[in-house]
C-alpha cells in the first residue's frame, strides 16, 4: 500500500466494483486479499486533496521483521522485538550474532519489548531460554481440566517444533555463553501483551534482568481451539498463565522493578491505552479470592 501511494487516513470507498459501504471490515478484507502477483483496483478518498483516484495494488505475501538490533553506543546493544512469530527466534539469533560478532566484550543489553502485543507461545519460551540457565521453569498454565495444567522450562523439548534446529543452543555456543549473563534491561509498556509478558516475567522472577517502563497489558490467558466438525471448531479461555515465582499475569501484568516515563513529559498515550482490566467482563487475576479470605 506504501509502495503504491496510500497515504494514513485515506478512505477505501471502492474494491475493485463492489462499494465499501455497508460492508463489514471481514466483507471487504477477504476482497482485499488474493493470490500473490494479483491485482486489485481500490477507489481512494482523500479528504485533504477534496478528490477520489482509483489506486492499482500488486498482492503479495507479506513479511515482517520482527527483530531489530544495533549498537546504541560502543559496549552496548539494543534489540527489538515487535512480535513473536514462526521466525522470530532464527531472526533473534542472527540479529544477536550480528552483535557479537561486531563486539564479542558486549558489556550490557537493551531488550525492547514495548508494544509487542504477542503472538506464539513456543517463540516467548525460547527467548527466555536464549537469557536463563537451562531447564528453569519459563511460565506455567493452570485451568480446570488437567490438560491445560502445564510448566514450559527453558529446554528444548518446550519450544523447539517438530524437526526444528535448536537456534537457542546455537547462539549460546555463538556467544561462548555471555547472553546468559551480560547486564540485560527489558523495557515495556502498556502495549505489551501476552508472550512478551511471559518473557519479561520470567527475566524478573529470576532476577536475570531489570523490568523497565511502566506496568504491561495484563493479557495471562490460554486460549484453546476445540473442533466440533470439519471446518468449524470453538475457541475457549481454558487456563490463565503463571509467572515462575506463581503470579498470574492476568488483567495485572508484569510491574516494572523501575518505573519510567516514555518521554520527559510523560507516556503521552498512556490515557488512550486499553488494557486487559479495562475490558468489560474481563477475565479476572484468580488471586482475588485469596486476597479476599
Amino acid at each position: 500500500a506504501f509502495r503504491a501511494g496510500l497515504k494514513s487516513g485515506d478512505l477505501i470507498t471502492k474494491i475493485d466494483d463492489t462499494a465499501v459501504k455497508g460492508l463489514s471490515i471481514n466483507d471487504a478484507v477477504k476482497l482485499m486479499r488474493g493470490e500473490p502477483r494479483t491485482k486489485v483496483l481500490l477507489t481512494i478518498l482523500r479528504k485533504e486533496e477534496n478528490r477520489t483516484f482509483p489506486i492499482t495494488i500488486t498482492r503479495e505475501e507479506i513479511k515482517t521483521q520482527s527483530v531489530k538490533a544495533k549498537m546504541v553506543e560502543p559496549g552496548y546493544a539494543w534489540v527489538r522485538v515487535s512480535q513473536f512469530q514462526d521466525r522470530t527466534i532464527e531472526d533473534f539469533t542472527r540479529k544477536v550474532e550480528e552483535l557479537y560478532k561486531a563486539d564479542p566484550k558486549i558489556k550490557g543489553l537493551v531488550l525492547d519489548l514495548r508494544n509487542d502485543p504477542g503472538g506464539l507461545l513456543d517463540a516467548a519460551v525460547a527467548l527466555s531460554a536464549a537469557f536463563l540457565p537451562e531447564n528453569v521453569t519459563v511460565v506455567s498454565t493452570n485451568g480446570q481440566l488437567a490438560d491445560s495444567k502445564f510448566t514450559y522450562t527453558a529446554a528444548p523439548q518446550h519450544y523447539l517444533r517438530r524437526g526444528g534446529v535448536d537456534t537457542v543452543a546455537r547462539l549460546t555456543k555463538a556467544t561462548n555463553g555471555a547472553l546468559k549473563s551480560v547486564p540485560l534491561v527489558v523495557l515495556v509498556n502498556e502495549g505489551s501483551a501476552s508472550a512478551s509478558e511471559i518473557v519479561a516475567g520470567a527475566l524478573q522472577d529470576h532476577k536475570r534482568g531489570t523490568i523497565l517502563g511502566s506496568q504491561t497489558f495484563g493479557k495471562g490467558s490460554v486460549q484453546t481451539v476445540r473442533p466440533l466438525g470439519p471446518d468449524t471448531g470453538l475457541k475457549l479461555t481454558t487456563a490463565r498463565y503463571y509467572t515462575p515465582g506463581g503470579k498470574s499475569i492476568q488483567a495485572k501484568g508484569i510491574v516494572p522493578d523501575v518505573m519510567v516515563d516514555e518521554t520527559p513529559e510523560g507516556n503521552l498515550f498512556a490515557a488512550l491505552r486499553t488494557r486487559e482490566a479495562d475490558l468489560t467482563k474481563h477475565l479476572t487475576n484468580g488471586n482475588e479470592a485469596k486476597a479476599g479470605d
